[in-house]
């Protein structure tokens, strides 16, 4: 599968970029892959997706190790690291540090029509009146608060080793550059109304969010 690799800032972090052409991919790419037996069923387009997102991961490791596949299919990462990873239609993204709370999400901007249509599954009536005041259009504010929230939860798994539906955290504040993130219930070992700052930026039709600690 055809690849490029670079790097970006965001929040003073480093994160490793891939893009990639998932027409180029074949079977015999996952074969560089440890776990590789693990995505013998999946289709084409999670195999491309699955793969562009451990390249990325194999970047931000300093080309040491891969992570394999956890039981809740999360990426399992080297002991004593923290680290997150994703991908959205031609891009991976991938971040890891030696501890503390970490998450990334990358989502193409979702169309208006459609966060519209979806938006009772993903924001309530608070949240929509602080996207409606935050400055941004819509859709974006709209995929801004989606893609926060995966970010959280995926930076929260390691210790809460739960499930995380949307309305376990509300958006709170937004403006050009982070977003806070609340939490509506108890996440032991997190507590209800803990807050979070998430660092966003767009690149073209695509936005990353980070979760991370100080």
């Amino acid at each position: 599968m055809h690849t490029h690799h670079s790097t970006f800032l965001l929040a003073g972090q480093t994160l490793h970029r891939i893009t990639f052409d998932p027409a180029t991919f074949s079977d015999a790419d996952l074969l560089w892959l440890p776990h590789h037996h693990q995505l013998a069923d999946a289709g084409r387009k999670r195999k491309a997706d699955h793969l562009a997102g451990r390249i990325a991961a194999f970047h931000a490791l300093n080309r040491q190790a891969i992570p394999a596949i956890g039981s809740s299919g999360e990426p399992l990462w080297p002991a004593g690291i923290s680290g997150s990873l994703s991908h959205s239609g031609t891009l991976a993204v991938a971040i890891c540090r030696e501890s503390g709370l970490i998450g990334v999400d990358c989502e193409a901007i979702i169309d208006e029509s459609e966060a519209r249509e979806i938006q009772d599954g993903v924001i309530d009536i608070q949240e929509a009146r602080v996207l409606a005041g935050c400055g941004l259009p819509f859709a974006l504010a709209f995929t801004l608060a989606f893609s926060a929230k995966e970010s959280l939860f995926k930076a929260l798994f390691p210790q809460v080793q739960a499930w995380m539906g949307f309305e376990s955290a509300r958006v709170t504040a937004m403006n050009a550059d982070t977003l806070t993130l609340t939490l509506t219930r108890p996440l032991p070992p997190f507590a209800q109304n803990q807050a979070f700052t998430a660092h966003w930026q767009r690149s073209d039709a695509t936005v990353v969010t980070l979760i991370c600690d100080e």
